[in-house]
């Protein structure tokens, strides 16, 4: 797909996270949107190989999302390229839908882990890389994590053991867009010089603009053999919509009506169900 189509899918993208949330009154719009471009980088770019119509192919590379409460952004994504229909999106997190407010991976075609407990997501992702180098696939692994996600201890014990193991089918991409639920990431927990850190655990770094999805792309496929890679790719929270951009208490707080017809005039998208 030409970057200006991908530009334009973006705004529906991020059209289909707000309806979804909108219509719910539940859910994560903030941590969604950063995370647009991240997910269409690895999907609409021959990055990832899977298949809508087989998403268990064993062939199929595997996304977990770590920060799992941005899964409307994947949602929104699986539902455009077929995975299951789009009118499904209209029923996240209400009862018997198979959209839960976190990933599921035994009621949702794509989706190739459950997540949510923050920190946990990244290391089953070094374990899921782990078990297809022993089985020689040469398939990869992606883990999108959350900046307030890295102050949990697991995510570095995950970190050691990825870089002691070589794990170079593993790409580990943060969501650095520099808020979490009750503010700055500097306020709550100061994470540091995250490159570095990183870096001092084993990886091979490189850091981008988390919304530019050519960078992207070329920051996860460059070389890294014997280290597992991580991409800081550096983002903002409710981009695309300017009233909830570079705002925390977007992190977990449902668009009402007048929000979400503001959103979509603003991305230039129509309601078209």
């Amino acid at each position: 797909m030409e970057l200006a189509m991908q530009k334009e899918k973006a705004k529906h993208l991020r059209a289909d996270i707000l309806k979804m949330l909108y219509l719910c009154q539940s859910g994560h719009p903030g941590g969604s949107l950063s995370t647009v471009e991240m997910l269409m980088a690895l999907y609409y770019n021959d990055v990832m190989k899977f298949d809508p119509k087989n998403p268990k192919w064993e062939g199929r590379d595997r996304l977990v999302l770590s920060k799992g409460h941005a899964c409307p952004a994947l949602y929104a994504v699986l539902a455009d390229l077929g995975f299951f229909p789009r009118e499904d999106l209209w029923t996240l997190r209400q009862l018997h839908s198979h959209l839960q407010g976190h990933p599921d991976m035994k009621k949702t075609p794509g989706v190739d882990m459950n997540t949510g407990s923050l920190g946990q997501g990244v290391a089953v992702a070094g374990g899921i890389a782990m078990a297809l180098k022993q089985k020689g696939s040469n398939n990869r692994v992606f883990a999108i994590v959350g900046d307030g996600e890295i102050q949990e201890g697991l995510v570095w014990e995950a970190a050691m053991s990825a870089a002691h193991y070589k794990l170079d089918n593993l790409v580990v991409m943060l969501d650095h867009n520099g808020l979490q639920i009750d503010g700055s990431n500097d306020q709550v927990m100061s994470l540091g010089d995250v490159m570095k850190k990183y870096e001092a655990f084993g990886f091979e770094c490189v850091k981008v603009d988390g919304h530019d999805i050519e960078a992207i792309v070329k920051a996860v496929n460059m070389p890294h053999e014997g280290k597992p890679l991580f991409v800081c790719c550096e983002t903002h929270k409710g981009h695309g919509v300017s009233f909830m951009e570079d705002q925390f208490g977007w992190h977990g707080k449902a668009p009402s009506k007048e929000d979400y017809e503001n959103a979509l005039k603003e991305l230039g998208v129509s309601d078209n169900g």
